[in-house]
């Protein structure tokens, strides 16, 4: 049988409208039917283990021992986003009184 966004929600703990969201996005394995969500109980089961510690799907946690050159990333990125003056043009004021 096939959990409906009200079922897992209720399972999970988690707000409908997340799930929604989730569905919407692919984070989730779900099924469309008709117009409605409908999700798996294996591929929920199969979804929630990998996310256990250890598991191969599980994205590791980045901390500044394990990579010590993310503040120069970060720095990089900054400087690359965030330019003095851009798209600013500099004019004159009108009355010159700069």
């Amino acid at each position: 049988m096939l959990f409906t966004i009200k079922d897992l929600s209720a399972q999970l703990n988690i707000k409908p409208s997340t799930l929604y969201l989730w569905a919407a996005q692919g984070k989730i394995p779900c099924r469309k039917i008709h117009g409605l969500i409908r999700f798996e109980p294996d591929a929920i089961a199969a979804w929630l283990r990998s996310f256990e510690p250890g598991s191969a799907t599980a994205i590791p946690s980045l901390t500044r021992r394990s990579h010590p050159d993310v503040d120069e990333v970060i720095e990089a990125a900054k400087r690359e986003v965030y330019t003095s003056g851009h798209g600013e043009t500099i004019t004159p004021s009108p009355t010159g009184k700069e």
